[in-house]
């Protein structure tokens, strides 16, 4: 009897530690999913923001041609461009991806003063790629922050959050709108 009990202990402690291993392994692989996945929602918004980027200058160009005095904000769109390259965490680049926003806002006040460069084909082409960056910058925040708020739900939820901590699975930062955002910027010229 005394062996068959002792089989029975040996066994049900197995049968624990491969539900925790497996436990362990299923948990470890859902984190690296999600942080992948949070990885690739940032890269997403870098490429939109790199896309935008490359538009500017040659929005700016054919401002240029018709709006030569307008050098301040001209000058301010260079500026908030290179902050933007130059971001690298996910609150440095949502900060200077608003700098630009009011930058390219200025920008498109200025071409209210000019209903030739308004009719130019190539304005109107750039402007039209940039409102589609734009809807496009939107909708990767969107898909990021969703991501992320996934992860880091998954993070603190038993029993991963105990594998998390042990395998240095750590909150990511959402991508957030500078404070303020929401009001409309003062435009005077």
């Amino acid at each position: 009897m005394a062996i068959k009990r002792s089989t029975i202990t040996w066994l049900v402690i197995g049968a624990v530690v491969l539900i925790l291993i497996l436990t362990g392994v299923g948990s470890y692989n859902g984190l690296v999913s999600s942080e992948t996945a949070v990885d690739n929602k940032l890269s997403q918004i870098d490429v939109d923001l790199q896309r935008r980027a490359d538009l500017i200058p040659n929005l700016v160009n054919t401002v240029k041609g018709y709006a030569a005095h307008e050098k301040e904000v001209i000058a301010s769109i260079a500026k908030a461009r290179a902050q933007l390259n130059a971001a690298g965490t996910p609150q440095e680049k949502a900060d200077a991806d608003q700098q630009l926003t009011g930058a390219l806002s200025r920008l498109l006040v200025v071409v209210e003063n000019y209903p030739d460069l308004k009719a130019d084909q190539q304005f109107t082409r750039l402007t039209d790629e940039l409102a589609g960056t734009e809807n496009r910058i939107s909708v990767a925040r969107r898909d990021y922050n969703e991501a992320v708020t996934g992860y880091n739900t998954k993070i603190r939820k038993f029993p991963a959050s105990l594998y998390a901590s042990i395998f240095g699975f750590d909150k990511k930062e959402l991508f957030k709108a500078k404070e303020g955002a929401e009001t409309v910027p003062e435009v005077n010229f």
